[in-house]
């Protein structure tokens, strides 16, 4: 387990998990990935993810610190975390918590709303009581052992999105100009394709037809992140994958497009606020109650 009283001493000290940790993580369809998980005690540094993370507690006292604010969520709460809010994660109690997440681009909240609103919305709750938004959850999130079928995902990924907006009913109004939308689709499919290499300002300029603070400015609009994070994160999902399937961490981080094992454990941490070695036992523990 991450000792938070002590700090990272090297690129893997808090590679090894409290026995009894997991994390199950469900098949993963484009731009929704499902887990659940179970922690007896730190659990997370700080860190940001470019998604929303909506979930809910299962058993026990989940506690983490979000904008600033400690925050506890017990059973048949519900999680709603904005992309790119910094934030941990540990038990309240001694007896440990268990939760199950759902991880959602922004892109599949804003198409599925299309011009029902202007911006993402912005749950300023992080923890709520919320049947209309637990009930979608649930279902989406009951079976971790199999796909979700296509017709499935979208209803869930609808739900949702209709869930957001009502918490956040001032991202309703008229969405930004096709054009914008159309430069900021054509930047992220482009980072999408590049990830394993340098992509410069000029470059995304020339795809977007924007100039690159305005490119900027409409990506988080719309993305709820800003172009490089995006990038980032690209890699990050690339590692993940890599690790996953066997590779060292060394040939993960040189396949994504990294300076060096040590550029992508910084990265990693605080994307997910724990270390690829750690994340990779965690995940060599999956399913395990």
């Amino acid at each position: 387990m991450i000792d938070s009283r002590t700090s990272d001493g090297g690129l893997e000290r808090s590679c090894v998990p409290t026995p009894g940790d997991w994390i199950r993580f469900a098949p993963a369809r484009p731009g929704l990935q499902r887990i659940g998980a179970f922690f007896s005690g730190h659990a997370y540094d700080p860190h940001r993810h470019d998604t929303y993370a909506i979930g809910y507690t299962l058993r026990g006292l989940q506690r983490f610190t979000y904008r600033g604010a400690a925050t506890d969520s017990v059973a048949g709460n519900v999680i709603v975390l904005h992309p790119d809010e910094l934030h941990d994660g540990r038990s309240g109690s001694r007896n440990g918590f268990e939760y199950r997440m759902l991880y959602i681009e922004p892109r599949l909240v804003r198409d599925a709303l299309g011009e029902r609103a202007r911006s993402l919305p912005f749950v300023r709750s992080a923890v709520m009581s919320a049947p209309f938004l637990l009930a979608p959850l649930q279902q989406a999130l009951q079976a971790l052992d199999r796909d979700l079928e296509p017709l499935e995902s979208d209803q869930a990924i609808l739900a949702l999105a209709d869930a957001l907006l009502t918490l956040d009913p001032s991202a309703r109004g008229r969405p930004p100009a096709a054009a914008c939308g159309g430069s900021v689709e054509r930047a992220r499919q482009f980072l999408d394709a590049s990830f394993q290499r340098v992509v410069t300002s000029a470059e995304l300029e020339a795809i977007a037809g924007l100039g690159r603070y305005e490119l900027a400015r409409h990506f988080r609009q719309l993305l709820g992140t800003s172009p490089y994070r995006y990038l980032t994160m690209r890699r990050l999902d690339h590692v993940r994958s890599s690790i996953r399937d066997g590779g060292t961490l060394a040939d993960a981080a040189f396949s994504a497009g990294f300076a060096d094992q040590s550029h992508m454990t910084r990265q990693f941490r605080q994307a997910y606020g724990l270390s690829p070695g750690r994340w990779r036992s965690l995940h060599g523990n999956e399913g395990k109650p």
